[in-house]
């Protein structure tokens, strides 16, 4: 978990204002001081919503009235225990968003697996040693790069559901990279192609992003790219972008 034990305390110490409650009595919000205070809780409360859902409101009431009233008489715990409270919370959640992760790192695998499989059973598809699966959608007619060329390519990338995350098409200008700057999938893909070829790249988590996955990529995404190989070693002025 990124957020710090700072940002637990402060922004995240209102989670539960949602959390079913008696409804109070409706202040005077007339005064200047009056709107502030009632904003300063409104927004708090916001904020609040996705860090800490089992906010104990009574608890967290009474937790404000003592800090504020600034007495150390009325405060029932020591820093030194709310800092140890604070830890172990970011201790447990740490867990169970890792947990989640795992179980979707686990889904994503096991439906990529059963994609390919069954997506290896068409006439159209070919499948290398390594995995990856390709399906000619155009012939091209010139070379084929190496790895260490650079390409010039359009492409749309989804994910086996259909998703597009990313596209060259949609951005309507075609990327320049080398064939060794890539996912695995990728390198070994465009090698197949001739330029002006037009291939569908049917590529296993273990040859793309695997169990880390990138930005709007879960972990062990299987992906579908819709590459065409416009040219090789296009020219050093071309500008180079990573896929």
């Amino acid at each position: 978990m990124k957020k710090t034990l700072l940002a637990i305390a402060v922004t995240g110490i209102m989670a539960g204002c949602s959390t079913a409650q008696e409804e109070p009595s409706n202040p005077a919000l007339e005064t200047t001081p009056e709107k502030v205070s009632y904003g300063m809780g409104l927004v708090l409360g916001e904020r609040m919503g996705n860090d800490l859902p089992d906010l104990q409101m009574e608890q967290f009431l009474q937790g404000i009235q003592h800090g504020h009233a600034g007495e150390d008489t009325n405060k029932r715990l020591t820093r030194e225990q709310i800092q140890e409270a604070l830890m172990a919370y970011q201790q447990d959640l740490q867990q169970q968003q890792e947990q989640q992760y795992e179980e979707l790192a686990k889904k994503n695998k096991d439906a990529g697996e059963a994609f390919l499989a069954e997506n290896a059973e068409r006439d159209e598809v070919s499948t290398t040693e390594s995995g990856l699966q390709y399906e000619v959608v155009e012939e091209g007619s010139g070379d084929k790069p190496t790895a260490e060329d650079q390409v010039r390519v359009h492409y749309t990338g989804e994910l086996i559901g259909g998703e597009v995350f990313d596209s060259s098409r949609e951005r309507g200008e075609p990327v320049t990279f080398g064939l060794n700057q890539v996912i695995p999938g990728w390198t070994e893909g465009l090698q197949l192609m001739s330029e002006g070829a037009r291939f569908k790249l049917y590529i296993p988590s273990d040859l793309a992003y695997g169990p880390g996955g990138n930005q709007a990529i879960g972990p062990n995404e299987t992906l579908v790219f819709d590459v065409e190989l416009l040219a090789i070693n296009p020219g050093a002025n071309e500008s180079g972008n990573e896929n």
